[in-house]
Formats: C-alpha cells, structure tokens, sequence
C-alpha cells in the first residue's frame, strides 16, 4: 500500500495563494504543467499509484505492454524517451489507451479534503472536489470575488484601453494573450453578466475582451470516436487560422464542454496547426489517440457604462466593429431580434426549488425553459418565460449546455441564482401592442431571411482553388447499376449540391475511373440536377440509369496545394478500404467547397440589430490583397456578448458575398469595414456557409 501527502499547505493564508496562481481543479499551487495535487485520507492500493510521479493515478493511460501511468507523467517522459518506463519496450503515446472505466471509477472514488482546511475540513470524493471549490468551498470564493473586484477598470485605465486599438485582430489576440494551462470553468461575469452589479454609480462594470489559451485533453474511448468538431481555416485560405466552426450535439467534445465554436486550435498534441493547410491540420485531429489541444478562446463583455458614448469608435481592423456590447442594457429596443436579460431569483432557503422546466431543442443548440410550474419561485417573479434561452447561470456558459448541466449548477446555487436568457422577438401585430401577441411569443415565426436562395453574385474562388468540369458518356445494359451513392440535396441542414459518397467497385463507373468520391453532380442525360431535393435526385437519378445509354456531368474541386489533393485522396482511399465505412454519413473536407464556382452556391440573408453605442461583433478577412489578389470575405472570429453572437446564425468561416444588397466582390478591407461601421441600427449580410470538415 502507498500512503500520500500533500506537497502543499492547504490554508488559504499560505504565502502568495491568488486566484490567479491557485489551480481551478485541484485548489493547490503548482505549475500549470505539472500533476494536481490532492491530500489523500487513506492508504491507496499499488495498483492505482503511478510508477512515475508515485501518487495516485490521475487520467490514467494504459500500455499495451500491460503498464499504467498518469497521462500528464506519460506524454512527458515519452517527450525525451520513446520506450516504457518499466520494462523499457518500445513504447509511443499514440500506442497507448485511456483505461477501463472501473479502473477510473475506483480512481475517482478516492477520499481527499478541500487543500483549504484552515477553514474548510470537507472530505469527499475525488471527483467531487472541483464542484466543491467552485460552488461551496469559502476560500476559493473568497480568492474569486477578490479577482473580480481588480479586474474592474479605473475609468482612465478604460478610457485608455479603447483609445490604444490595435491595427488587426490578431495584433488585439497576441496583445491580451494570456497563458492558462487548463481551460477551467468560466468566472463568473467573464462569458456572461451574471455578476456584473456596479458597486457605485460611479464605478464601471468589467472589461474583459480577452483571448486566452489554455489546453483542454480529449480521451476517445474507441480510437475511431469523432470528437465532434467541424473545423474550418488553415494556412491555404483566408482564414490562416484553424477555427472550430461548430460542435456536433451529443458528442465527446459537447460531453467535455470546453470547446466552443470559435476557439482557434493552435497545437495538437505539441504539433503546431500555425502554418498547416487545412488538409494536414484534419490528418493531425483525427489521430486515434488522446488529444491535446491548445487553443485560444475569446472571452467576455467591454463595459457597459453610460460615458462609453463619448470614447473614440474607432476600432481595430478588420474587426467589423469594435465589441462593446451590451448584453442586457436594449432589453425593450424594438430592434433587437432577441433580447438579452439578466433574471436574479432568490431562494427563502438553500434546498427550495426554482419550479422550472429546462429542455433542448433538436434544431438549436443550448437550453430553452419550457414551463414554469403553476406556484413556483420562478412564475412568482414573473420575469423569466416559457421559450427563454438560458445563456448563462451564476456565471456558467451554458450557450451550448444541457438541461442536465443546468440542473447541477442550480442545484449547487446558493440563495441567489443569476440567470441570463435570450428572449426571441415578439411579432407586432397592426393593432398595437394587444395581449394576444403576448400568447404567441413563445412560437417564434420563421423570418424570410432564415431561407436560402441560389446565389447571383458572381465571383471566384479564393486563391488556389479551381474547379473543372467532368462529363462520362457510356452504353449500359438498362439493368446495371451505376454504382455510386449520394448525398446532399437543396433540402439538407446545408442546402449542399448533390454529391456523390463512394463509387462502387461493382459499378460500372467505377471501371471507367472517372468520377470519384465528392464530385458534384450537375446533370444525368441533360436532367439538371443542381437545384434538387435528395429525394427529387435520387429519383432522377433511377430512371435516367435504365436507359441504355448515360450520360452524366460532374464538377471536380481542386487544390493548388499539392499537400491537400494527397491527403484528401489518401482519405478517400482509407476509408473505402474500411468495411466500417457509412457510405452516407461522408462529407468532403471544407477546403472541397471553396472551389466551386458561384452559381453553385446558395446563400442567406442574415439580419442583424443593435443600438448605436453596440458594436457588431465580428471580425473578417479577406477583400484585395497584392499577394493573393481578389480573395472573399469570411468571417474569422465571433466575440462573445455581441449582436452576431446573440444572433447565432453567423459562423466562422462563412463567407460576406454582399452588404445590404449591395456586392463585396471588388472590395478591399479598408472599404469594407467603414461601411459596416456605418450601418448604426441594422445590416443585411448574404453569406454562403459551407459546413467544417468533420473531426
């Protein structure tokens, strides 16, 4: 049996204990690098001790030479050696596995105390000591309320501050880059105002527009488990920068909940992603083993202050605006598609129930209310509604949460529980403000710019992608089979053209060599095809094919980067040699898009409103450049707190092919931003969205 001890002194009055050296996980001092450290109660078994730090197992990692060591002690030592600690056989991390669910169970289960025993002797199990620092422990509360109140501005430190922009986006990153090992849970205030309460009339709430890196590790419990992320970016486009577009619902990066849409992967597994085209960064993400990354992640609200009217609007380039948003001050402007609200409910006592329903939604994201019961605090107060967007409570991001989330940290609040939500726009009726519109407000009626339409706005492709055209005559017996399958249609989630999934070794396509995997299809024996429903072209598809003779028209995509054709064939080539392979659920990288010539493209309007002193909220990239020429416009980053981030149908990587109607074709960036710096209360955006490569 080994008996542990901790390495540091557990009091809150121990020299140098902040909230901004004190680890979010552990409650312990050390380097961001290092093990947490707990203070063990009882004597842990061998079998669950490390063989390289000695304390017990933490994210253990089995070897398939029979071994287990912490994940953090195991990609360290195999960083300078490549065989097993133990035995010394040949040994590298992507060999290894996460171990067995019992063994973690048993890890998690073991007793610790709160490191703060000066003045919190709690026990409990391991598993449940973050919960505890962040909802119960006094101390770690104490150290966080402490941060908040210096994080506040001086009201010169703040004028300041909006004075010195900077001259582009990443130049504002790399300025207010700050290291953080662990991506830990968000403090409070900092992704949502649920603490933002000014002490004084005279004091300004927190300014907290920072980029952070931090590292967050995902185990896949079977090496070919998705993570769940669609990735746009890399250094062959526009984006430079790979940019999580979206978070597949229900998978191991929801379960984790770290990530967000927006974060920017900057390392996998110690790999820099800086200068790799999109191609490679995928290769890199779908690696069958545990996954490091560091990213960088954009935080939190400008102020909110009455005198921010009168500071200097300019902005950095090519940020559309500068983010200055205010999340709950326009919570009756009739030009707010949704507004935002801050809801504070008090408990009589710690253990009485809110009486609120929480649900999710199968085509949005996040947390929605879906009944208040009759009696409850919640109908008491009146101020939240059926159909409200959780957004945030006591500070806890929930924008793509779950009920089940939501439910824990309400449970773990304390008297006070600080909502904030999202409410969508009630429709005006002709009659004025009538009581019937008040019924309705929880159906939201579709608004014409939610649909797409074919786009009319003639332009090329960025730099280095091409498009070519393919046609395949043949002479067939009515009864044989083409051989592929398909996918897409214009009524997907994607509006996406059809496009083919595999080519059959028993068709006869497929002896001809022609097409391949992810041409898009244009047309079967002069039937168009490009403006079908996948139905519509299976269909056509069927009765063009028992003729005698096909002819079938296809566009293939193209890539200058040699690197990106290699790698997308190579993919190709694995996968259909995989019997596993769901011909149906494969989609072409998002690099195969780029290169198809606009009148393949749909688009959409997206309308987005604020007040004069808000900001828009994203950033772009992009317009004529002397080395690349005429390149699109795409959005690059979304800042949390903002109309476009409230708004949630612009993503990154979705390209500005118009402004209120009119073309940004021909446009460079220093045009492109004043005009949208002009638009004071409303903008129309058409953009084409093409969906992330799945990883």
């Amino acid at each position: 049996m080994a008996t542990t001890e901790a390495k540091v002194a557990g009091s809150s009055s121990a020299a140098g204990l902040s909230w901004a050296r004190v680890c979010k996980e552990c409650g312990q001092l050390h380097e961001g690098s290092d093990c947490h450290l707990y203070e063990y109660q009882d004597e842990v078994d061998d079998e669950l001790v490390c063989h390289i730090c000695l304390q017990p197992l933490l994210r253990p990692m089995d070897t398939p030479c029979g071994h287990t060591y912490c994940f953090h002690c195991l990609s360290n030592f195999l960083k300078e050696q490549d065989f097993c600690p133990v035995d010394r056989q040949r040994l590298q991390l992507h060999q290894c596995r996460p171990s067995s669910l019992l063994v973690r169970n048993l890890l998690d289960k073991l007793t610790v105390m709160c490191p703060h025993s000066a003045e919190c002797q709690l026990k409990m199990q391991r598993c449940e000591l973050q919960p505890h620092l962040h909802n119960r422990c006094p101390v770690f509360r104490r150290l966080r309320e402490e941060a908040e109140k210096r994080k506040r501005p001086s009201w010169n430190e703040l004028k300041g501050r909006k004075s010195d922009g900077e001259s582009s986006a990443d130049a504002k990153h790399s300025a207010t880059l700050s290291q953080n090992p662990t991506r830990d849970q968000p403090e409070p205030g900092l992704i949502n105002p649920a603490y933002e309460e000014s002490e004084d009339d005279n004091t300004p709430l927190r300014s907290s527009l920072v980029a952070e890196a931090n590292v967050v590790e995902l185990f896949r419990e079977e090496p070919e488990e998705e993570l769940g992320l669609r990735i746009v970016g890399g250094k062959d486009t526009p984006l430079g920068n790979i940019v999580i577009q979206e978070i597949v619902r229900d998978s191991l990066a929801a379960r984790d909940g770290r990530l967000a849409p927006g974060d920017h992967i900057l390392e996998v597994n110690d790999v820099s992603l800086a200068s790799v085209p999109h191609s490679r960064a995928i290769a890199v993400l779908r690696q069958p083993s545990v996954l490091r990354l560091t990213v960088m992640q954009e935080k939190g609200f400008k102020t909110r202050d009455p005198r921010s009217d009168h500071l200097p609007s300019s902005g950095p380039a090519p940020t559309a605006s500068q983010p200055s948003h205010s999340p709950h001050g326009n919570a009756n402007s009739n030009h707010n598609p949704g507004s935002v609200l801050q809801v504070t409910l008090v408990k009589s006592q710690r253990s009485e129930p809110l009486g609120i329903k929480l649900i999710r939604k199968s085509d949005e994201s996040g947390v929605f209310i879906l009944d208040l019961l009759s009696g409850g605090l919640a109908a008491k107060d009146g101020k939240l509604r059926n159909n409200d967007k959780v957004l945030a409570i006591n500070g806890h991001d929930l924008r793509h949460g779950t009920p089940e989330s939501a439910a824990q940290i309400i449970q773990a609040s304390e008297v006070r529980v600080n909502f904030v939500v999202m409410r969508p726009a009630e429709p005006q009726e002709e009659g004025g403000g009538s009581r019937e519109g008040h019924s309705r407000a929880a159906r939201r009626v579709p608004e014409p710019q939610y649909f797409r339409r074919r786009s009319t706005y003639i332009k090329d492709p960025p730099g280095g992608f091409s498009s070519q055209e393919k046609t395949v005559s043949m002479k067939k017996e009515p009864r044989l089979s083409l051989g592929i399958t398909i996918a897409g249609g214009r009524d997907c989630r994607s509006r996406l053209p059809v496009y083919i999934t595999s080519v059959q070794p028993v068709g006869c396509l497929h002896r001809d060599g022609t097409i391949q995997r992810g041409d898009v299809l244009l047309s079967i024996n002069g039937v168009d095809l490009t403006q079908l429903t996948y139905n519509e072209a299976v269909s056509v598809l069927k009765a063009q094919t028992a003729q005698s003779q096909v002819a079938l028209r296809v566009i293939q995509t193209h890539s200058e980067n040699p690197d990106e054709d290699s790698e997308a064939n190579k993919g190709d080539m694995d996968t259909m040699e995989d019997p596993r392979d769901d011909a149906l659920n494969w989609t072409p990288l998002w690099t195969r898009w780029l290169g198809l010539p606009s009148p393949m493209h749909w688009c959409r309007d997206i309308v987005l409103q604020k007040t004069n002193n808000e900001s828009w909220g994203f950033s772009i990239v992009g317009g004529y450049e002397e080395s690349h020429g005429q390149q699109p416009f795409f959005i690059k980053t979304i800042v949390p707190g903002t109309p476009a981030h409230f708004d949630g149908r612009l993503k990154c990587g979705d390209e500005i092919v118009a402004v209120n109607g009119a073309t940004t074709v021909g446009m460079n960036n220093s045009s492109l931003i004043p005009m949208l710096k002009l638009q004071k209360n409303k903008v129309t955006l058409t953009v084409v969205s093409w969906p992330g490569s799945l990883v």
